[in-house]
């Protein structure tokens, strides 16, 4: 029976709802069942949750007390917690800045020891911020310069000579084999990792110059606390903390 209900289904007319006729075209796309339905069910739903608020509305208890009357106010509309005044000592606040300063420097020592590591590893043989060296030959004449070699002079290869360091001799190519990365791809990419190591570097020095001079910055400050009359002598720069001259005072 299904089957046959089916093929009844297969055969029968589509009906279509019909479009806006010719002379109302200027009041835009007629309004299908479905249009009509979406826009009732929106407006049944508004008028259901005025009612409801009306209804809270009215059965609202005049006397009613919350606790969150008293930690909230009012801010165009919106309510917002009050924020707690707390009662800080200054003898509070030295330990704080104290506290903020062993954080700090806790911090700066983990980045001074991961430096050392990271140096121990590279040498700092061909970094780019490290001082170039210069090696100057000396020769007899003026007419010896021109043709001087600095490959031959060497004795090692014309290819070696830009290096600083791993610049073997001719004799050493000649009778030792070669150990490790020989082709070019592979010396590439670990070229491209000692580079991404020196930049490492680089950044957790900067990282570790600028936690020292918070340390600073803020051990200042918890020097201002006390009552000993001073005078700055330096202001306060990006790099630098404020330097004060404080009056000698005898400690009993």
């Amino acid at each position: 029976m299904s089957s046959f209900r089916k093929a009844l289904k297969s055969r029968q007319r589509n009906h279509h709802e019909r479009s806006q006729p010719g002379f109302r075209k200027t009041l835009g796309l007629l309004e299908k069942k479905k249009d009509y339905k979406l826009r009732a069910d929106d407006y049944h739903k508004k008028q259901n949750t005025l009612a409801a608020l009306r209804k809270k509305a009215l059965d609202k208890n005049p006397d009613e007390f919350y606790f969150k009357m008293i930690s909230s106010k009012l801010e165009d509309g919106v309510h917002m917690m009050k924020k707690d005044e707390v009662e800080v000592t200054e003898e509070q606040k030295k330990v704080m800045r104290t506290q903020d300063i062993k954080y700090v420097e806790m911090k700066r020592v983990a980045e001074a020891k991961k430096i050392e590591r990271m140096k121990g590893a590279l040498h700092l043989l061909d970094a780019e911020s490290k001082q170039k060296n210069k090696h100057t030959f000396f020769v007899d004449s003026k007419k010896e310069v021109k043709p001087f070699d600095l490959a031959s002079h060497l004795n090692t290869a014309p290819e070696l000579v830009d290096r600083v360091y791993n610049r073997p001799t001719l004799h050493t190519l000649e009778t030792k084999s070669l150990q490790g990365a020989v082709d070019t791809p592979t010396q590439e990419k670990m070229a491209r990792q000692r580079k991404n190591q020196y930049k490492m570097l680089s950044q957790r020095v900067d990282r570790e110059k600028k936690l020292f001079v918070i340390s600073q910055k803020i051990q200042t400050r918890k020097d201002l606390q006390d009552k000993t009359k001073k005078v700055k002598v330096k202001k306060e720069t990006e790099n630098s903390a404020a330097i004060y001259k404080f009056e000698a005072k005898r400690k009993r």
